[in-house]
């Protein structure tokens, strides 16, 4: 379902030793004096997971990989990230648009990561819950990016802490989980080492923000310069703004009230509420209204 979320948008808007081995520096897992920035290793690289699953979106773990990749800093020669992908297993899975993809590691024997990606994709199971659970505990960062929050909110790490989504998820994900104080509007969200994008391509400019973060603004921009990257939103996390504003449902431009999306009434799955039709994206949206549509109505009201 998290990963159908993504996917129903997108079709409507659009392993080295070095990793194990590397050498924090004192405090190099905690942010520094300045504030929120942090402290790269004296030697060796950051390692980043980028965990997956079936239906991984592709932007959201592409773009931020693109981004750390092409970070270079001036008198190193080695790349200062070290960038692996994580699953439950390393079968072949398919991301969206059927690409398939090898992981690199198993969630036993993948290098403990520093930085850890969440794109949105299928339901987490519990070992993968319980990977990231785990895992949070000395990272500098933990990213969701789009309804890769769900996962990450799962995990119960987000209680009480603030967080963002894909704007088409903001409803569903407000219902689901009351106790995450959801930022309607923001491109991208840092609470302690944890940290989620909005939809698509906000997780380029989080994983840009990642990149200030450990090595200052210069590289940051020099790396989106590189990329030919003209977005500004890594420099303002309220960027996203367009989105604060919940849209309104019509009877001339009626919207799914799980996602947000425009419907077509002819061929739209409905449900007929205190006197009111509503129409879905999908049956699995139709679903999720029935089982609770109290929470739904009152979230787009």
């Amino acid at each position: 379902m998290i990963a159908a979320i993504a996917f129903s948008a997108v079709g409507k808007v659009c392993a080295s030793s070095d990793a194990v081995g590397a050498t924090s520096s004192p405090g190099g897992s905690e942010q520094n004096a300045k504030g929120d920035s942090l402290t790269p290793p004296v030697q060796g690289t950051i390692p980043i997971a980028f965990l997956l699953s079936e239906g991984a979106v592709m932007i959201d773990f592409s773009g931020p990989w693109e981004v750390f990749q092409d970070v270079m800093i001036p008198g190193r020669a080695d790349p200062p990230f070290r960038l692996y992908t994580v699953a439950e297993t390393t079968h072949p899975i398919h991301a969206s648009g059927g690409m398939t993809i090898i992981p690199d590691y198993n969630l036993e024997n993948a290098p403990a990561p520093k930085v850890i990606v969440i794109p949105a994709q299928s339901e987490p199971t519990a070992p993968v819950l319980n990977w990231i659970r785990k895992s949070t505990k000395t990272t500098d960062v933990t990213m969701s990016v789009c309804t890769g929050a769900f996962i990450l909110a799962k995990t119960g790490l987000l209680s009480g802490k603030a967080a963002t989504t894909y704007h088409g998820a903001f409803v569903r994900f407000a219902t689901q989980f009351p106790d995450i104080h959801l930022k309607r509007g923001a491109r991208f969200v840092e609470d302690g080492n944890l940290a989620t994008a909005g939809g698509l391509s906000s997780g380029i400019d989080l994983a840009l923000r990642v990149v200030e973060r450990y090595y200052g603004r210069e590289v940051a921009q020099k790396t989106a310069y590189n990329m030919e990257y003209q977005g500004q939103g890594w420099m303002d996390r309220n960027s996203n703004q367009i989105y604060a504003t919940t849209s309104v449902s019509t009877a001339e431009h009626p919207l799914c009230p799980v996602c947000q999306m425009d419907v077509d009434p002819a061929t739209a799955p409905k449900s007929l509420f205190k006197g009111k039709t509503y129409y879905f994206c999908s049956q699995e949206d139709k679903k999720t209204f029935d089982a609770s549509p109290d929470k739904f109505v009152d979230a787009i009201k």
